[in-house]
């Protein structure tokens, strides 16, 4: 079981943060993987934000041999089309995840003033914590990834982010999350009433330009006062 106690990177935009962008690495990478973005975004006429980049913990991987590695939950195999998924480690990133979201709380920054996001690993926990946080969001941005324990959604979903923006971009050439499983995630969410801004790009599994300048836009629309 995690802590819900991650180490982070904090960036504030201006001092007295009221809005917070918490934003999750994803498999191998750490915390400092996407803090250069920061700078490249468009914030101009928002609230002051508070950009929060945890470190994932060190775990064993099994499609790396069980080396261990920074990795949100383990990932079994990569046949998407027959996916034993680490439940046990979703649920306990979720529950850090949510540690963190108190922790804005008590800094003054309310749900509603809060973004999910995360690149792959870190998006598929962004997703599954956002949709069951029983505060209303901000927002979601979900990219490069999918909706993991997609099943146990109906039950656990939280009424107040029903109707929560999710933000997914994927590229159209990425070979690691193929582009028909983000999108098979993305017509599930749909299915079930959420709102979701889909973008697709032509790039592998990684960020493009585009995607920075569409990214600035959604939370524009997002976090304004």
């Amino acid at each position: 079981m995690l802590k819900t106690e991650l180490q982070t990177i904090e960036i504030e935009s201006a001092l007295q943060p009221r809005a917070a962008v918490i934003w999750l690495h994803g498999l191998g990478a750490d915390g400092n993987d996407f803090v250069p973005i920061v700078d490249e975004l468009d914030l101009g006429g928002l609230p002051p934000i508070r950009f929060v980049f945890p470190h994932a913990p060190v775990r064993p991987v099994t499609i790396n041999g069980g080396m261990a590695m920074r990795a949100w939950y383990d990932i079994f195999n990569l046949d998407f089309s027959r996916r034993r998924e680490d439940e046990a480690g979703i649920r306990a990133s979720s529950q850090a995840l949510e540690g963190l979201m108190a922790r804005e709380n008590a800094r003054g920054v309310a749900d509603g003033k809060i973004v999910l996001a995360g690149f792959s690993q870190g998006g598929a926990i962004a997703l599954h914590t956002g949709l069951r946080h029983a505060g209303r969001l901000a927002g979601i941005m979900a990219l490069s990834t999918y909706l993991p324990l997609a099943a146990t959604l109906a039950d656990e979903a939280a009424m107040l982010n029903q109707d929560v923006p999710i933000f997914m971009a994927h590229g159209a050439q990425d070979t690691m999350i193929p582009l028909p499983f983000a999108a098979a995630s993305r017509d599930f969410l749909r299915a079930g009433g959420y709102a979701v801004d889909w973008r697709e790009y032509f790039m592998g599994h990684s960020v493009c330009p585009e995607q920075i300048r569409d990214i600035s836009g959604w939370l524009q629309q997002v976090l304004a006062e």
